[in-house]
């Protein structure tokens, strides 16, 4: 399960809309709403999006989505 506080902090961060993110990333919007609630998993081509859209480090990353 991915860390939601941190990824929604980076997001914030960003500067930019969840909106604007969804469309960046080639997600619906209504897709990336529903899984910064949790409600299904990131497949790994929405990650790689995300971490390209937010301009991640590869250590970012991977404590978002990858840590236990």
């Amino acid at each position: 399960m991915p860390n939601l506080v941190l990824l929604r902090r980076k997001i914030d961060d960003s500067g930019l809309t969840v909106t604007a993110i969804a469309q960046k990333s080639g997600l619906k919007r209504e897709t990336l709403y529903n899984k910064l609630q949790g409600e299904s998993e990131f497949k790994a081509s929405e990650i790689s999006a995300l971490t390209f859209v937010l301009q991640m480090s590869k250590e970012e990353r991977d404590e978002i989505f990858f840590a236990n």
